[in-house]
């Protein structure tokens, strides 16, 4: 294993991203998961008196597809999310292919904190979702020890 970027690594602008179809299975899952089993993710006949007009996926399924950016690409592993916030802009369709991408906005090396800009596009190039997430990045003296795992 590799440890993820430490704070002198990332420069402003840095950015990842993770892509993924969001299936039904996933919204079954969540929903037993989390027990939100609100109609409009449940069952298509409620679904279609909304104005979707279909089931949409619960919009934290979408939202959580930042976390393999953060754990596995940038900072990636060894980093640490402290503060999060979201708006959810448009639906999240079944079948909806999300991209999660996270852009380093600021850095703050004493307190070892990064911010990044996230912005959450469907297949159509739609915005679905958009916020920011303030994580600490690996400490590099942590390296040696991750090696040896």
């Amino acid at each position: 294993m590799e440890i993820g970027k430490t704070i002198k690594e990332i420069q402003i602008g840095d950015s990842a991203s993770f892509s993924k179809t969001i299936s039904e299975t996933d919204v079954y899952l969540f929903a037993g998961i989390t027990g939100d089993f609100n109609p409009m993710h449940m069952n298509e006949e409620y679904a279609k008196i909304t104005p979707f007009k279909q089931r949409i996926a619960h919009g934290p399924i979408a939202a959580s597809l930042i976390a393999p950016v953060l754990g596995t690409k940038l900072p990636g592993l060894g980093t640490i999310a402290v503060e999060s916030s979201s708006r959810y802009l448009a639906p999240v369709m079944i079948g909806d292919t999300i991209t999660a991408r996270g852009e380093v906005i600021e850095k703050d090396e004493a307190k070892n904190l990064v911010t990044m800009k996230l912005t959450f596009t469907n297949q159509h190039g739609t915005v679905v979702i958009d916020g920011y997430v303030t994580v600490m990045p690996p400490l590099e003296k942590f390296r040696d020890k991750i090696k040896h795992l």
